[in-house]
C-alpha cells in the first residue's frame, strides 16, 4: 500500500535520483518502485536544462502506452510544446493525486484536476 508520509522527508535536488534527494523524475521512479511497478530508465544527469527532460521524456514515451490517469502512470506536463515537468499518479484516501517534486516545496500531492489546471497539456503514460 502506498504511504505518502515516506515522501515528507524528500528534498528536491536538481538531477536527484537517490532517495531522499530527488527531482521530478527521481520521485517518479521512487514511487513506481514502492508500488512494485517496473522502473523506467534512470536518466542520470538529465534535467530540463537544454531540453534534456523533453528529449528523454519523448524517447521514453515511444516505448510506453498513453493511458487514462491511473495509479503508477507517469505524467508528462507541457509548457508550450515541450515536456518541462513530470510526476506520477498515486491514490490517497480513494482519490487520484499527482505526486511531484519541485524546488522549495519538495514533494507535494495534488488532486488530479487541480494538478492538470497548472499546465497547457498533461498526458498520462504506462
Amino acid at each position: 500500500m502506498f504511504n505518502p508520509d515516506k515522501y515528507l522527508s524528500v528534498t528536491w535536488l536538481k538531477g536527484g535520483r537517490a532517495y531522499p534527494e530527488l527531482d521530478c523524475f527521481g520521485i517518479v521512479n521512487e514511487i513506481r518502485r514502492d508500488l512494485s511497478l517496473h522502473e523506467w530508465p534512470d536518466f542520470a544527469g538529465v534535467t530540463k536544462d537544454n531540453g534534456g527532460l523533453d528529449r528523454e521524456a519523448r524517447n521514453l514515451m515511444c516505448r510506453l502506452k498513453r493511458c487514462e490517469p491511473c495509479v503508477g502512470a507517469g505524467v508528462a506536463c507541457y509548457s508550450g510544446s515541450a515536456v518541462t515537468h513530470v510526476g506520477v499518479v498515486v491514490e490517497i484516501n480513494g482519490q487520484l493525486h499527482v505526486a511531484e517534486c519541485n524546488p522549495n516545496t519538495n514533494v507535494t500531492f495534488l488532486p488530479l484536476a487541480r494538478f492538470k489546471r497548472r499546465f497547457i497539456k498533461v498526458e498520462f503514460w504506462l
